[in-house]
C-alpha cells in the first residue's frame, strides 16, 4: 500500500507542480529539467525522511544509496530490454562529472563513519545548487533541443493545459499522499526487517530503494520504448545526483548520527562501480548499451539483492 500511495503520489505531484510552473511562464524544458527530475527522487526524499524521523537513520541511508545501484542496474538493464540505448548527448557528457562530484563528497562525508547535521545540510545546499545550475544550463539551450535531463515523455509528464486551480489541488492531492505512503512504507519496512531478521539498512538498500525507484523505473523504460535514448540514461543521472545531496542529506539533518561501516567499504564501492561502468557504456562512441548488456546489468542487480540477504554483515562487497 506504501509503494502504491508514494508512486501515484509523486505522479500527481509531478503533473500539479508542472501544470502550475507552466502556468506561471516557466519553460517545459526547464521544468523537465527541475520538477520533473526532482519529482522522480520525491519517493525517496520523503521516505528517507519520514525514516529518519521514525529513527531508522539507517534505513534512510540505505535508501539513497541503494537506489542509485538500482537505478543503474535495474532501471537502465530493464530499459536496454525495451530498446537498445546508444548516447552520444554532450549534455549527458556535461552532467557526468557533477555526478562523480557529488559521490566524491558524499563518500568523504560518510567516511568518518559520521552524519552529522552541518554535513546534511551541505549535501541539501548543495542539491539547490544542483537544481539551479541545471535549470540555467537549460534556459540556454535552443527550445527545440532535447534535454536527457528532462525525464519522461513531455506529454505524459508536463500538461500543455491544466486550469490553475487543478494544477494547485492536484499538486496537493498527490503531496499528501507522498506524505501517508511514505509513512506506511517506513512502517511495512521495518517490520519486514524484523521478521526477516536483517538490519533496517539491508531492508533500505533492497526492498525500499527497489520500490521508491519505480518512478525512475517507468520514466526510463518509456523513453527507450520512444526512442529517447539520452533521456532515458540521463533520467539515471539526473535521479542519482538528487539521490546523493538530497536523499542523503535527510538522515543527517533530521538525525544525524553514526553510519554503518558497511555503507563505505561495501554499499559505496559497488555505487561507484556501476556508474563507472554506465559511463563506460555510455560515452564510447562506438559502443551502446545493448540488450545483452542490460541483462548483465540486471543480473548485477539480483546477484547484489541476493548477496546481501545471505550475509547481511558483510563488510566487503560480497565476501
Amino acid at each position: 500500500m506504501g509503494f502504491i500511495a508514494v508512486v501515484w503520489g509523486a505522479d500527481r505531484f509531478v503533473y500539479g507542480a508542472a501544470g502550475l510552473a507552466s502556468n506561471l511562464g516557466v519553460s517545459r524544458l526547464v521544468i523537465g529539467l527541475t520538477i520533473v527530475a526532482f519529482g522522480t527522487s520525491a519517493p525517496e526524499m520523503l521516505v528517507s525522511g519520514m525514516a529518519a524521523a521514525a529513527g531508522s537513520r539507517e534505513m534512510g541511508i540505505g535508501n539513497a544509496i541503494g537506489s542509485n545501484i538500482t537505478n543503474v542496474t535495474l532501471v537502465l538493464g530493464a530499459a536496454a530490454l525495451v530498446h537498445p540505448l546508444s548516447v552520444h548527448s554532450r549534455l549527458l557528457i556535461r552532467e557526468i562529472p557533477v555526478l562523480f562530484v557529488s559521490m566524491a563528497v558524499a563518500w568523504a562525508f560518510l567516511w568518518d563513519g559520521e552524519l552529522s547535521r552541518v554535513e546534511g545540510l551541505v549535501l541539501m545546499a548543495g542539491m539547490f545548487v544542483l537544481v539551479a545550475w541545471i535549470a540555467m544550463q537549460g534556459s540556454k539551450e535552443e527550445p527545440g533541443d532535447p534535454d536527457p535531463l528532462a525525464v519522461g515523455s513531455e506529454d505524459d509528464a508536463i500538461p500543455r493545459s491544466l486550469p490553475t486551480r487543478r494544477a494547485v489541488g492536484t499538486l496537493l492531492v498527490g503531496l499528501v499522499f507522498l506524505l501517508i505512503g511514505s509513512r506506511v512504507l517506513v512502517w511495512g519496512a521495518v517490520g519486514i526487517a524484523r521478521d526477516l531478521g536483517v538490519s533496517e539498512l539491508i531492508v533500505g538498500l533492497t526492498l525500499v530503494a527497489l520500490g521508491t525507484s519505480l518512478p525512475e523505473l517507468a520514466a526510463s523504460v518509456a523513453a527507450a520504448r520512444h526512442g529517447e535514448h539520452d533521456i532515458a540514461v540521463g533520467n539515471v543521472v539526473g535521479s542519482n545526483m538528487f539521490n546523493l545531496l538530497g536523499v542523503l542529506a535527510l538522515p543527517g539533518i533530521i538525525a544525524p548520527g553514526s553510519v554503518d561501516r558497511a555503507v563505505i567499504v561495501r554499499d559505496f564501492p559497488i555505487m561507484a562501480g556501476v556508474t563507472l561502468l554506465l559511463v563506460l557504456m555510455a560515452v564510447n562512441e562506438r559502443s551502446h548499451i545493448g540488450r545483452k548488456r542490460g541483462v548483465m546489468l540486471i543480473l548485477v542487480f539480483i546477484v547484489y539483492f541476493v548477496a546481501l540477504f545471505l550475509n547481511p554483515s558483510s563488510h566487503g562487497p560480497f565476501s
